[in-house]
């Protein structure tokens, strides 16, 4: 396993799995989990649940997680945005 990689250890379905992902992912998963305000286990299991083989759990997490910021920033973004002008030109 890769030195930057974070080896974590979760039992899914009732099985011992291991998932290696960057500490990164590591930090956003957590903040996932603390909004919805659930362990971080119960997100990961719902995360393997939905993910389609032959996905990896790693590659999903990592997808998950990329898909939540994508959110954000979009949110973000559209209340940043500029309500359009009525006015005529």
């Amino acid at each position: 396993m890769s030195s930057h990689l974070r080896k974590r250890s979760l039992i899914l379905s009732g099985h011992d799995t291991s998932v290696a992902l960057e500490p990164d992912f590591w930090d956003v998963l957590e903040e996932m989990a603390d909004t919805c305000q659930q362990p971080l286990p119960v997100l990961v299991a719902r995360v393997d649940a939905e993910r389609l083989p032959p996905r990896s759990l790693a590659s999903a997490l990592r997808v998950h997680a990329l898909n939540w910021l994508r959110k954000q920033v979009n949110a973000t973004t559209d209340d940043k945005a500029e309500p359009h002008s009525t006015k005529n030109i």
